[in-house]
């Protein structure tokens, strides 16, 4: 994503209501997204997680949207203090910007970049929520998000996208976000779940998905608002890179979930749906930095790569013992990285930039800066991130108490069930007084799993 560039006065751009639209439309996609990405989440915990799970991605629409008009787009794209913040008072509350002010360099309003960039905000902390699932604190959780997205995504944006941020002077490219986004939701769910720990019987008792219909709608409504996500991050239509984009993401997504399946098949013996809607979100993963840089047939290769290894990444959890419950850390930092480093192997130099990469005579110069670009996120994410969580269990406690985690979180933190079986005949016992939701005592007393 180009952050405003200076222009000769000749070519000040105008207002062009044909790329404002389009810029809107992709705005309202990636909004799609992160609903969507509840529904993924929501159909892959059991029963009794499910509507913690919808929340937990849900609540970051209400606190990261006022976040963003508060402080937020200043400290990401305001003018730039020493490479890694940004800070400009007009931004403030999004208080000092004309109606008709153009993104410097565009022929969108500011007002129309701010709130395509508030939607990649929203959806990044929600991603880190699939890691955690079952165990967390609601109120803890929503306070996390607010400190993360204050100290980690607002900083890394401004790196990674910002006029002077220091990645994207360095020449890394990110094309919609493998680093700020996709690394960094990865990276920070590795660092809390190694403070706060697994769920109860991880590895002993059966955790199986209890929707795999809902799992199938929200990775489509992820793959459509991808769309807006990928191609909108051109900031226009008016040279044929968004197009390139668009066409990118689709063929790596299709590669991606082939390449899943074919492993799966292999190694497991069977075609599963939660394979096919886990590795079509690995191919968007992996192809949203490197989509404006590869060609189509590089795109395929983006996305088989990412396929096949993100398919083997969620099995290291259960080597190495941690609980990354819904694979964040597998299909988003994982893809991420393989997405961003591919950057420095298939760049044609003739879409987004004329940076090559290793395949099209550009030597490893391309390669390296993606490295740096990745590991500098990937550490300061994971780093901060476990800090944070850290500072938040000692204080409010991050997990809630095992015999809660245990009858569901549902009914502790929310006062609600997803689905009520005693509406459609299922023999439940009716709701009384002495089981009103808000009631832990009640909980224990009616528990529902899958």
């Amino acid at each position: 994503m180009p952050p405003g560039i200076t222009t000769l006065a000749a070519d000040t751009p105008t207002l062009s209501a044909a790329n404002t639209g389009f810029m809107l439309i992709c705005s309202a996609l990636v909004m799609l997204m992160t609903p969507a990405l509840a529904f993924f989440y929501g159909g892959m915990v059991r029963v009794k997680s499910t509507l913690n799970m919808l929340m937990m991605s849900f609540i970051s629409l209400g606190i990261v949207t006022i976040l963003w008009v508060l402080f937020g787009f200043s400290l990401a794209f305001g003018t730039d203090i020493g490479s890694v913040v940004g800070w400009s008072s007009d931004y403030l509350g999004l208080s000092g910007i004309g109606v008709t002010q153009l993104w410097d360099g565009y022929t969108i309003p500011v007002y129309v970049f701010a709130v395509f960039q508030l939607m990649f905000a929203v959806l990044t902390p929600a991603l880190i929520s699939g890691a955690l699932a079952d165990r967390v604190k609601f109120t803890s959780w929503a306070l996390f998000i607010t400190l993360w997205v204050t100290i980690v995504y607002f900083p890394v944006a401004h790196w990674v996208w910002g006029a002077g941020g220091w990645l994207y002077e360095m020449g890394v490219i990110d094309f919609a976000g493998g680093t700020a986004v996709h690394i960094n939701a990865g990276a920070a769910a590795l660092g809390v779940i190694l403070v706060i720990g697994k769920r109860v019987g991880f590895k002993k008792d059966p955790m199986r998905p209890h929707s795999l219909p809902l799992v199938m709608l929200g990775a489509g409504l992820l793959w459509f608002g991808w769309f807006g996500f990928n191609a909108g991050s051109w900031l226009g239509n008016d040279d044929g890179v968004g197009a390139v984009m668009f066409v990118n993401t689709q063929v790596a997504t299709a590669a991606a979930m082939l390449a899943w399946l074919g492993y799966e098949k292999l190694r497991h013996g069977s075609f599963t749906t939660l394979g096919a809607a886990s590795g079509a979100v690995a191919g968007l993963v992996a192809i949203t930095p490197s989509g404006g840089a590869v060609s189509p047939l590089g795109a395929i290769a983006v996305g088989a790569i990412a396929g096949v290894l993100c398919a083997m990444a969620v099995g290291l959890k259960y080597r190495f013992g941690y609980d990354d419950s819904l694979d964040v850390v597998g299909v988003h930092l994982v893809g991420g990285i393989a997405g961003s480093l591919l950057v420095g192997l298939f760049a044609t130099g003739g879409v987004q930039s004329d940076a090559k990469g290793l395949f099209y005579g550009g030597g490893l110069e391309q390669l390296g800066k993606q490295a740096v670009g990745v590991f500098a996120v990937l550490a300061y994410s994971l780093v901060a991130s476990a800090i944070l969580a850290f500072l938040l269990d000692r204080t409010i406690g991050m997990r809630v108490p095992e015999d809660d985690e245990i009858s569901g979180i549902d009914q502790v933190e929310h006062a609600e069930t997803a689905y009520d079986f005693s509406g459609a005949g299922g023999g439940a016992a009716p709701r009384t007084a002495s089981s009103a939701p808000g009631s832990t005592a009640a909980a224990k007393t009616k528990k529902v799993d899958a």
